[in-house]
């Protein structure tokens, strides 16, 4: 098939989101995402209802993907598909229904690294969005992941700073759980905090050597934070909700912008991009507009249904690696830990 007309069929089952999507040339032509509201009444993902799900979702999911962007799966270049890092259970689903279909259609099957399909999900064409340049530094947020990556090509990547401990979008979720506000508690604290004063109450940042990230202390100090508040007035998290999520939210924002600095100055380099499920946070997209105007920053910020988990992403890796002819073979095995 000519390069210039490249199909590529992703598929994500990382977590709890069965995704599949279609793109042409680098360009989506559809992007269909399931969400599992199952996990809301356990407070969190629960991994075996997870892979029973996707189960049930993945047949449909790709079926809607190819009929919205109208293509055949003869017309089909190759098959894409999240190898890892996730839960082991999902990843399995999507691994081996994408190992299937490739074989059976007789085309190349490509294996794609999640986090690396965040941060590439700069690239996907779209009007009006500007790609980084390499090298540019990304800052991948998620329920997983805290990373700061050093971006050297499309397939060369270094991880110069990372969390030791909880990832930010475990920060928001505990802390949220603390408050009432169920799960995913991300949105809502964002939503409340933009009601509330963000300097109403202190909460000490973890001090962490490096370009390294630490939640778990601010979890702890938030939680026995709300509990002598509350001891000493049963009404305390009604009362300052919103002022609570403005200063938890403050203080997390304020513990990622502190690391981008330092990551640019050691680095310099100053075209920053974010990535990941938490850069759907507004306090997070406009403190890194910001530092355009304070640092001296370039930065790139993904539309906004390309940064939770989607099967966009997958494809646009999908698409580079075909163009380099970086396949893989029948065998390749799905990783829960697979890194960057």
């Amino acid at each position: 098939m000519s390069l210039q007309n490249i199909y590529i069929l992703a598929i994500e089952s990382s977590c709890d989101d069965t995704a599949a999507a279609v793109m042409h040339n680098g360009k989506v032509l559809s992007n269909i995402v399931a969400s599992q509201k199952i996990h809301e009444e356990y407070g969190g993902v629960v991994p075996e209802l997870a892979s029973r799900a996707h189960q049930q979702n993945i047949v449909p999911v790709v079926d809607q993907a190819l009929k919205k962007a109208e293509v055949n799966k003869s017309q089909l270049s190759a098959i894409a598909f999240t190898r890892g890092p996730g839960l082991m259970g999902s990843l399995l689903v999507g691994t081996s229904f994408a190992k299937s279909l490739a074989y059976g259609l007789g085309i190349p099957l490509i294996d794609v690294n999640h986090m690396q399909a965040h941060i590439l999900a700069h690239f996907i064409e779209e009007d009006d969005f500007e790609k980084p340049p390499f090298p540019f530094l990304a800052m991948t947020i998620s329920g997983g992941h805290t990373q700061i990556v050093k971006v050297k090509s499309y397939s060369e990547m270094d991880v110069i700073g990372e969390t030791i401990d909880d990832a930010v979008g475990e920060a928001f979720d505990k802390s949220g759980k603390l408050l009432g506000l169920g799960y995913p508690a991300g949105p809502a604290i964002d939503k409340l905090a933009k009601l509330g004063n963000p300097k109403t109450f202190k909460f000490t940042k973890p001090k962490v050597s490096g370009l390294n990230f630490s939640f778990s202390g601010l979890k702890t100090a938030i939680l026995y934070f709300i509990q002598k508040q509350v001891k000493a007035n049963p009404n305390f998290i009604e009362e300052n909700l919103n002022d609570i999520c403005a200063s938890i939210q403050y203080t997390i924002i304020g513990i990622l912008i502190d690391k981008l600095k330092l990551a640019s100055k050691e680095t310099g380099i100053k075209h920053i991009a974010i990535g990941g499920g938490v850069s759907a946070n507004t306090g997070i997209r406009q403190a890194l507009r910001d530092g355009e105007h304070k640092f001296g920053w370039i930065t790139y910020i993904p539309k906004f249904e390309y940064t939770t988990d989607n099967a966009a992403m997958i494809a646009i890796v999908g698409h580079l690696k075909y163009l380099d002819g970086a396949y893989a073979e029948q065998n390749v095995m799905a990783s829960s830990r697979l890194k960057i």
